[in-house]
Parts: structure tokens; C-alpha cells; sequence
């Protein structure tokens, strides 16, 4: 009797085995990631169809959370409506302040009585996350920044972020300060519909101010197809956020998530959400984005059954804008 198909079934076995162990390896490697991040008391996340407002999928969507650098949005959202109005025009200019320019970093490192131009904080907001500049237009446009987180708030309302209160314009560290999930897909997909011709700044690269050339902290941009914006955002208290819209094959969705454990850890949850969100509405995605997105659903069912606090723990570090 020839031994070749008992040694063909012995090689299947092994590569059986070994594949077995392989895929256990892998999982073990990457449940603390995971783990680390949805069952953070931060974490939060919503994907939207940014057309209708559908939500495609959802992990503590309405529990109160510290917006961040997302805070920003708001604020950009403000001056849009200012430039369309004519209230303000681009190449005017912005004075600073004693109290912008003693914003903590990140920041462009204003100078007090210096000025730049609304271009400039634009580019300085998206970019850097530049706390100086956003203060800066908080008072162009209110007068002190806390008058101007009173009409953020009352703006926000109006647009439908019933849970949102803004105490300033950067999202530096403040109690009170707090929004949704929800909310913030709310403001992404008006910044989108609303302003087309401003939105572009989202996906701006980097500029230079100064002489020195300021990268955009939002790798997502380079890495996930088809994003093109919004914002990212880091404090103690809120860890690691993120809000994205991405466009493919007709579709454009809006991702938000809170409370990541990593800059890293945040990006690639947030392409993994976006995948699964396409794969919904039936749009074709590559392999390597398919393998991502079917590692998701265990994910969010392991968020879905953790009982989560409404609000994060009242520590709160410098602002970070990553």
C-alpha cells in the first residue's frame, strides 16, 4: 500500500492545525485593542447615510461625552454661516488677544496684538487644531468667548443637537461641556449640506503660516479611500475622537467616534465602521477593507452589552487636538 495519501492527509492536518493556532494568535493580539477601546466609559459611535440621515449602525449614540477639538466644528460652522452672510470676509483681519493668545497648545503661538487673517484661523482649525485662532474668531464674532459658546449652544439646538452645550470655542477641558454621537453626525452633515463651498477646507492638507508648514492631523485623509474630512480631537477626559465623512460610488456616509484609547486605534475603528456602512448601502469595497469590516460585527456587540456611565470621569488634560 503506498503511504502518499496517508502522508497528503497528514500535511492537510498540520496545515489545519497550524492555520487554527494562526487565527487564534491573531484574535488574542488584537481583543485588548479592541477591548481597550468600546469598553472605555468614553466610547461612542455612530455612521450615518450623510443624504438622509439613516443611521446605519450605533454604539451609545445619545450618552453625554467631551467633544474635544470636535468642538471646532461648531465654531467653523458659525464663521460659515458669518462669510455667507457677509459679516466677515476671508482676508479680514483677526486681532488676538491677551486671552487667545494664552490658549494652551495646540496652537499656532498667536502673540498678543498681533493679527491674522480669517483664512488663516481657517486653515489654522482644520489643520493644527489651533486653540489660539478658534478663540480669536470666538471673539470676532461674539465679542468674548463666552458670549460666543452661548450662541454655539443656541445654534447648535437649532440644527437639531438637542444634548450639546459648547462653554468654549476649541473644546479645551471643561465639565460642562459636553455632546453626543448623534449630535455631532447631526453637525457634520449640515457643514456638508450647508456650506459645499467651504466644506473643501476639511480636506486641506496642510498650509504654511509663517514659514512653517503645518501638516493636517487627520490621517484619514490619506489613508482611508474616499474620506475628505471632518475633524479630530484628544483630551484626557474624552480620549481619542473622531468625526469623518467619506464619498463612494454616489454615497457619501459620516462616521463619529468617541473615546478611543489611541490616535491609531481610533483611525482604524473608524475605517472598519465606514466599511461596514458601505457594505450596507451595497457598495463595492476592495479585500482589504472587506477583512476589516467583517472583524466589526463581534466589536460592536461587545459595546452594545457594556453598561457605560453617561458621562466620563472629570479628568481633563491639555488639549491636544491629535
Amino acid at each position: 500500500m503506498s503511504m502518499a495519501p496517508v502522508r497528503r492527509r497528514q500535511r492537510t492536518k498540520m496545515r489545519s492545525i497550524f492555520g487554527a493556532v494562526t487565527m487564534l494568535v491573531l484574535a488574542v493580539a488584537l481583543a485588548p485593542r479592541a477591548f481597550a477601546q468600546i469598553g472605555s466609559a468614553r466610547y461612542g459611535s455612530i455612521i450615518v447615510d450623510a443624504r438622509t440621515g439613516n443611521v446605519l449602525s450605533s454604539v451609545n449614540p445619545d450618552e453625554l461625552r467631551h467633544p474635544a477639538s470636535l468642538t471646532k466644528m461648531m465654531t467653523l460652522y458659525m464663521l460659515f454661516e458669518a462669510l455667507r452672510d457677509r459679516r466677515v470676509s476671508l482676508d479680514q483681519l483677526v486681532p488676538i488677544s491677551a486671552h487667545a493668545a494664552s490658549m494652551a497648545p495646540t496652537k499656532l503661538g498667536l502673540m498678543p496684538s498681533s493679527r491674522l487673517t480669517v483664512q488663516e484661523a481657517i486653515l489654522g482649525l482644520v489643520t493644527k487644531s489651533a486653540n489660539d485662532a478658534a478663540a480669536a474668531l470666538s471673539e470676532l464674532m461674539g465679542g468674548s468667548e463666552d458670549r460666543f459658546a452661548q450662541m454655539m449652544t443656541l445654534r447648535a439646538r437649532a440644527l437639531g443637537m438637542s444634548r450639546t452645550t459648547f462653554r468654549n470655542a476649541s473644546g479645551l477641558p471643561d465639565p460642562d461641556q459636553t455632546t453626543t454621537a448623534r449630535d455631532l453626525a447631526v453637525l457634520a452633515r449640515r457643514l456638508i449640506a450647508d456650506f459645499p463651498g467651504y466644506y473643501g477646507y476639511f480636506s486641506t492638507p496642510s498650509f504654511t503660516y509663517h514659514r512653517q508648514v503645518i501638516y493636517n492631523h487627520d490621517h484619514l485623509l490619506e489613508s482611508y479611500p474616499g474620506a475628505d474630512g471632518l475633524k479630530t480631537g484628544y483630551t484626557e477626559a474624552s480620549g481619542y475622537n473622531l468625526t469623518t465623512s467619506a464619498a463612494r460610488g454616489g454615497v457619501r456616509l459620516v462616521g463619529v467616534v468617541l473615546g478611543a484609547k489611541s490616535g491609531g486605534e481610533r483611525d482604524l475603528h473608524m475605517a472598519a465602521l465606514l466599511d461596514q456602512g458601505f457594505e450596507q448601502m451595497d457598495v463595492p469595497i476592495s479585500r482589504r477593507e472587506a477583512r476589516t469590516a467583517r472583524q466589526l460585527p463581534s466589536l460592536v456587540s461587545t459595546a452594545q452589552a457594556a453598561t457605560l456611565p453617561a458621562t466620563a470621569p472629570h479628568r481633563y488634560g491639555v488639549q491636544v487636538g491629535v
